[in-house]
């Protein structure tokens, strides 16, 4: 049986990646139209994401990045962006030998 949750409900619930890390927590759903066109979340202190947003409060995430809405919000971590790292950089010629 589908259940059917307000959006006043959804608020405040904890915020995962589809990986299992915790982000944050809705704070605001944004509408347009009548329809969903993102939410609001706020970073956790102890997400590890928190880090990568700079100083950044949290962030804003379309819907279709959210993957499932229950007790807690399941987003794609396609949705937080990424810091670069030095290993993603490609080796210069003299480090392939």
């Amino acid at each position: 049986m589908l259940k059917i949750k307000r959006l006043t409900e959804v608020v405040g619930h904890k915020v995962y990646t589809d990986s299992g890390d915790l982000f944050g927590f809705v704070e605001e759903v944004n509408l347009v139209d009548n329809k969903i066109d993102g939410w609001r979340i706020v970073v956790s202190r102890e997400s590890e994401h928190s880090t990568i947003l700079g100083g950044a409060r949290g962030i804003i995430v379309p819907h279709n990045f959210i993957k499932a809405i229950g007790d807690v919000v399941l987003i794609s971590r396609n949705a937080i962006p990424l810091q670069k790292q030095e290993e993603d950089f490609p080796l210069d010629e003299t480090e392939m030998i």
